[in-house]
């Protein structure tokens, strides 16, 4: 066949159900700028939650964030009302990238740390600040998830007193995550 463009509105298996190729092992397939995709080529699981009230974090006390508002939540795979965390659905396996943003209001001195949690063990993002007043702290990372893994962030702060987390918005105290398509 010669080379050429195909031009139809719909492509469907001879039986109606099935999979359907495009391409060949070690071809690609371009996609030109501008075109929608839709269905399965989405960055989704994704969510974006926040604090809407103050937290109080204890001295020298590793906490675990509680975001409760949600500003969207694609597989309503954050728990925003038990756990305060997000849970990889079925099906869902795969590289994710996760942020956060902490913001502390209280007027004190002292050092104050954040990370991301995987099942329960730190070390994933962590970031630490030497911490004033509306000071925040601040990271991402990419993550290789397996289905049912959960993440979730936790602070410490070292000021002699209680230390308390900016809520007013999602722009002050918040976390967020997507799974990464094609990785």
């Amino acid at each position: 066949m010669a080379d050429g463009t195909l031009k139809v509105g719909t492509i469907t298996t001879s039986s109606g159900s099935g999979t359907i190729t495009l391409g060949q092992s070690g071809e690609t397939i371009s996609v030109p700028s501008g075109v929608t995709l839709s269905g399965g080529v989405t960055n989704t699981p994704a969510f974006m939650v926040y604090r809407s009230t103050t937290q109080t974090i204890s001295d020298s006390t590793e906490t675990k964030v509680l975001f409760q508002t949600e500003v969207f939540d694609s597989n309503s795979a954050y728990d925003n009302a038990t756990n305060y965390r997000f849970t990889v659905p079925s099906g869902q396996a795969g590289k994710y990238l996760f942020g956060y943003g902490i913001m502390g209001i209280t007027n004190t001195t002292g050092r104050f740390n954040a990370d991301i949690f995987k099942n329960g063990t730190n070390g994933f993002a962590y970031d630490e600040i030497a911490y004033t007043q509306y000071d925040t702290l601040g990271k991402t990372a990419v993550l290789d998830l397996s289905v049912g893994d959960y993440i979730e962030v936790y602070v410490t702060q070292f000021s002699g007193g209680n230390l308390d987390l900016y809520s007013a918005g999602q722009g002050r105290t918040y976390f967020f995550g997507y799974k990464i398509i094609g990785a």
